[in-house]
């Protein structure tokens, strides 16, 4: 799967920006950084350029606007999306804004994703929106995960199940929270979403 030189691009909301700026490699503290490390010490003798390009508050529109700049022209070779959460999230607490509906998610997600079809692509499902299985958020979410799904099959990409993995997680009988904040991960769910992404790519 991997060449003896790799350059791989996380791109996504703050879920994947998490701590990037305060890391003088911009990688930062969430799941990018492990991934980031296992990378490393699984395939020594392969050469790896990772970056972290999560933006904060990102839906698929904003993706849009910088999609050129931070994928096409860096032109990496495995490009992993994590996208959808504040798509749905600004539907809850911002609902005065112009909304992202899953058509509009899907065509949007569609044309970016045309841009890079000969790359190895990975799309990561949106994790989940509070840590309960029934709540608005989650229920919404199912159709945006439908739509990466769907988008997977016709590009030929790799899904990362996380948002089933931490729906599985809800279920089970499980002490610790994954979230700090219903959204953002904290170490447990970062790893997570490490190891999710890892099973599915590797």
């Amino acid at each position: 799967m991997f060449k003896d030189k790799n350059k791989l691009l996380f791109i996504g909301d703050s879920i994947t920006e998490w701590g990037r700026h305060e890391d003088q490699e911009d990688i930062g503290t969430g799941y990018v950084r492990i991934v980031h490390d296992y990378l490393k010490v699984s395939y020594p003798n392969k050469e790896w350029d990772i970056y972290n390009r999560g933006v904060g508050g990102d839906r698929i529109i904003d993706l849009k606007k910088r999609w050129n700049e931070d994928v096409v022209e860096l032109d990496p070779d495995i490009i992993s999306v994590s996208i959808g959460i504040n798509d749905v999230w600004r539907q809850l607490d911002h609902p005065e804004l112009e909304q992202v509906d899953p058509q509009l998610f899907e065509q949007i997600y569609r044309e970016l994703l045309e841009t890079i079809k000969d790359k190895q692509i990975v799309l990561m499902e949106p994790t989940i929106i509070e840590e309960d299985m029934q709540a608005e958020g989650n229920v919404k979410l199912k159709k945006y995960v439908a739509v990466i799904h769907k988008l997977a099959e016709e590009f030929e990409a790799t899904v990362v199940h996380t948002h089933e993995q931490f729906i599985a997680y809800l279920q089970s009988t499980h002490k610790q929270p994954v979230t700090i904040d219903g959204v953002h991960m904290n170490s447990i769910g970062n790893m997570l979403m490490a190891k999710t992404w890892i099973t599915a790519v590797l």
